[in-house]
């Protein structure tokens, strides 16, 4: 099976659905990293040296097991040369 075969199973679960809707937010906010690390063309390691801190952090952030401050996002927009947009919808 694939692993979207998998989700869809997983998710008809109403326990598990709950808390993947929860952690939705958090998980957006990786994937956004990720993407803006992508299309600037930094390694985890060349983004966590523009950003003074270690590619371990960035990993952590990227696979979403730490939540980043609002600094910390801000630190991300200028080490990729893109913009942070906050807003709620």
């Amino acid at each position: 099976k694939t692993l979207e075969a998998y989700r869809k199973k997983a998710l008809k679960d109403p326990t598990i659905k709950a808390e993947y809707d929860r952690l939705a937010p958090e998980f957006r906010i990786a994937r956004a990293i990720i993407e803006a690390r992508k299309q600037a063309r930094l390694t985890q390691g060349d983004l966590a040296t523009r950003m003074g801190t270690t590619q371990s952090a960035i990993a952590r952030m990227e696979s979403g097991r730490q939540m980043p401050s609002t600094k910390t996002l801000m630190k991300v927009a200028e080490a990729t040369d893109t913009e942070l947009l906050v807003g709620f919808g």
